[in-house]
């Protein structure tokens, strides 16, 4: 059975917490800290503007939640820091099972599928530096939408794109409420727990299957589709 597998990109494929080695240089034992706070600001950014139908593309969002986190640590970051600094974020590095985890389920014969917030040209210059672009099929954005997950117009979307129905397509996340959004939608749901202390949300709704990383992934979905 020919799967079609969308793999969330932003703290799924790529780390978001590479760039604490650029921010260390200057933010030292709380680098670590102020990439966790980055990250969460630019989600709830995500969130508030899907709900408020006041679309900016996701770089809008990683800019403006680095404006409010680098106001918040009391604006160590100068004007040409943070533009270095978001200038990096565009080539995270992705994780170290990354390209293995690909590699297994392409060779599964699966087809395989980017969905990402980030814009399309942004989220391929993303994987070309990674090295990982040349797994995908193609790459599906939510900028095609105006809008941004969980909102289930952008899971139907994706499903359009990639010629898929609800119940032979996957998503892959490391995120409890992008996993949530796509089982409301239809989909099956694969979430990478990469934490033993990672928490889902519990809502009654629940992953179709829960990996603790990428190289796990393929036997999961092949013991749920056998």
């Amino acid at each position: 059975m020919v799967i079609t597998v969308a793999f969330d990109v932003y703290g799924t494929l790529i780390d978001t917490q590479g760039i604490v080695t650029a921010l260390g240089a200057r933010m030292g034992d709380r680098a670590a800290e102020f990439s966790r706070a980055w990250r969460e600001k630019q989600l709830e950014y995500t969130f508030r503007r899907g709900l408020m139908q006041n679309y900016q593309d996701f770089s809008v969002c990683v800019r403006d939640a680095f404006d409010y986190t680098n106001s918040s640590f009391g604006s160590p970051f100068g004007q040409e820091e943070r533009t270095y600094l978001l200038a990096a974020y565009e080539k995270l590095p992705a994780f170290p099972d990354a390209k293995g985890g690909l590699a297994a389920v392409r060779q599964d014969g699966h087809r395989l599928f980017a969905f990402s917030n980030g814009r399309a040209d942004t989220v391929a210059a993303l994987l070309k530096n990674a090295r990982l672009l040349s797994y995908f099929n193609d790459i599906v954005s939510v900028d095609d939408m105006k809008s941004f997950k969980p909102n289930p117009g952008v899971y139907a979307h994706f499903l359009r794109q990639a010629g898929a129905a609800g119940a032979s397509a996957w998503l892959v996340s490391s995120n409890p409420f992008d996993v949530i959004g796509a089982v409301s939608a239809g989909m099956r749901a694969a979430w990478i727990k990469r934490s033993p202390d990672a928490l889902f949300d519990s809502w009654g709704i629940e992953p179709s299957l829960v990996v603790p990383g990428l190289g796990e992934l393929a036997e999961g979905i092949r013991r749920q589709t056998a």
